[in-house]
């Protein structure tokens, strides 16, 4: 008798069985996989249900003044944001003090990356030190400035201008005479640390023969920065750039400290502030809200190719 292994019309090939190897490499997959599946849970339920919140309420009429007049908005929160005035002028304080920040911080962190890649005595206590201002939390760096170095009466500044011109000198409000620059100078002494650390990591990943051989040649140090050094920083001074301005762009406890957003300085996360706790316009904070976190996403993008080609060519 002959065995009919024919496929019959209606039905289906038996499905073959898994490999032990493959079932067993799946299972252990997901066995690693299993302890980190509460840690990614309470990040999203932290992180993400609030984004979708403020996304979902970008698009109300929600104001805790008005509480019967809650109703669908459609985009009329994001349109009141982007034509209001004081928006308008907060989104050029915000571009202004983060441009700022970063141009003075990349110069300053790219003078002291190339002062401490030399050899000296005490290099690791000194870069050590160097980095103390960027570990300072970001409200005590604040009030440090405010109080301690731009205060008319008992501050560091004034002091040093009497004891230079003596009694006659003259004491300015720094902060009042400039607000936006006072903001600027604090937030530059606490980053440029970051930009310092980034450069020198750059610094120290030349190819040191090829330069010690263009020095051999002949070749200047100004040519070797010029033409060697910076070339090969590019990237390194783009990443800085474009982490810093992740973090700037967001900047609230310097603005809310030392001016209180006071006399022009303003900038998008200080406005937003003012809409949801001082207006009660839930909808048209949540819509700003939203626009800085679509703008903080685009510069991130461009943070994170950056990244990803300087890692590959650091693979090579």
């Amino acid at each position: 008798m002959s065995v009919d292994t024919e496929v019959r019309p209606g039905r289906h090939a038996a499905t073959p069985p898994k490999k032990p190897g493959t079932l067993l490499r799946s299972t252990g997959d997901w066995a690693r996989r299993a302890p980190l599946m509460p840690a990614l849970v309470f990040m999203i339920i932290v992180t993400q249900l609030p984004f979708v919140v403020t996304i979902i309420a970008s698009f109300m009429n929600w104001n805790a003044y008005y509480p019967d007049e809650r109703s669908f908005a459609g985009i009329d929160n994001f349109r009141r944001v982007l034509t209001d005035a004081n928006t308008r002028q907060a989104i050029w304080v915000t571009i202004l003090l983060t441009a700022g920040v970063v141009l003075i911080s990349l110069l300053l962190g790219l003078g002291i990356a190339l002062l401490l890649d030399r050899k000296f005595r005490g290099r690791g206590a000194v870069r050590t030190m160097m980095i103390t201002p960027f570990l300072v939390v970001p409200v005590a760096a604040a009030l440090l400035w405010k109080h301690a170095l731009y205060n008319p009466e008992y501050g560091l500044f004034n002091g040093v201008l009497k004891w230079i011109f003596g009694d006659n000198a003259p004491q300015p409000d720094w902060i009042s005479n400039q607000p936006l620059w006072s903001v600027i100078f604090a937030l530059v002494w606490q980053w440029t640390p970051f930009m310092m650390l980034i450069l020198l990591a750059g610094l120290q990943s030349r190819p040191l023969d090829v330069i010690e051989a263009a020095g051999i040649d002949g070749a200047s140090k100004w040519a070797i920065f010029r033409y060697m050094t910076l070339p090969h920083l590019r990237q390194y001074l783009e990443l800085s750039a474009l982490l810093g301005s992740i973090y700037v762009v967001q900047n609230f406890d310097a603005v809310f400290t030392i001016t209180s957003g006071g006399l022009g300085t303003a900038n998008l996360p200080y406005t937003i502030y003012q809409t949801f706790y001082t207006a009660h316009d839930y909808g048209r904070a949540s819509a700003a809200g939203v626009i800085v976190v679509i703008g903080t996403i685009l510069i991130a993008t461009f943070a994170l190719r950056s990244v990803s080609t300087l890692f590959k060519e650091e693979g090579r």
